[in-house]
């Protein structure tokens, strides 16, 4: 589908393919900024397992891939690339530890996709700074990604025939942190984004202060899948007309790991 043929909005387009990755023991020594403690390991991978499951219900084909244990957050793969119909763009993560996690995902991607841009240094990019609403991408400015990053990304997309627009962060550690799109215009927000100005044409679904780790949510398919133990932002999507799912996520939520940072989904 090209941008300059019929439009297709989210709720229009299936999910067919998701890319995860079984973390590994080295895990419990990656990056982090929360005080929740140590993870552990065994809930951590019976939680990996079944984020899987409820990915498979939403109807998609999961590529898994293996540990690696020399790269600790890299069970986040959604780091590493921004991934859309027509082309995939490897990222430049912004932690030099996690740097290296692109050539480990670099040959994945090329099994899906002719056509791959790449974020070249100084620029640095995560992909949890980038949210897809329909034909328009939003870029976070974090300390993960940088002007020069967001900047080199807005280039592409706009080269493609999308819409692309830079987000100065104040308060989430990433971008989609504290915003997630579930199609049909409708946004959930959070913190500095309930009221900001780029975000105000959207439908919001509000997420309280005391529920903030619950805004990073992620559609996929029929269903809106959300972190366990947030009734309220689930009932708030239920009432939104969306089905949903809900999985532990203690063990990833320690390491500042949210849903959608455990996959790529295109």
């Amino acid at each position: 589908m090209l941008k300059n043929e019929t439009q297709k909005t989210l709720e229009e387009i299936t999910f067919k393919h998701v890319i995860v990755k079984t973390p590994g023991k080295s895990y419990v020594n990656g990056l982090t900024t929360s005080d929740l403690g140590t993870p552990d390991y065994d809930q951590l991978l019976v939680q990996h397992a079944a984020y899987i499951e409820a990915l498979k219900q939403c109807g998609v084909e999961v590529t898994h891939l293996a540990a690696s244990e020399d790269y600790p957050d890299s069970t986040f793969v959604e780091d590493t690339a921004v991934l859309t119909k027509e082309f995939a763009v490897v990222s430049n993560p912004g932690a030099a530890s996690r740097n290296q996690e692109i050539v480990e995902m670099e040959p994945v991607l090329k099994e899906f996709y002719d056509k791959i841009y790449h974020i070249q240094s100084p620029g640095t990019l995560d992909g949890g700074d980038v949210l897809q609403a329909d034909d328009h991408f939003y870029i976070g400015i974090s300390t993960r990604t940088n002007e020069e990053g967001a900047r080199q990304l807005k280039e592409i997309l706009e080269s493609e025939g999308y819409k692309a627009t830079i987000v100065q962060l104040k308060e989430f550690f990433h971008l989609k942190t504290g915003i997630a799109y579930l199609g049909n215009n409708k946004m959930v927000v959070a913190g500095e984004f309930i009221d900001h100005p780029d975000f105000e044409q959207y439908v919001k679904i509000i997420v309280s202060k005391t529920n903030e780790y619950s805004a990073n949510c992620i559609r996929v398919n029929d269903y809106v899948i959300l972190p366990k133990g947030y009734d309220e932002t689930k009932q708030k999507i239920e009432d939104a007309g969306f089905k949903t799912i809900e999985l532990e996520m203690t063990e990833f939520q320690k390491q500042d790991g949210g849903l959608s940072c455990l996959s790529l989904r295109f």
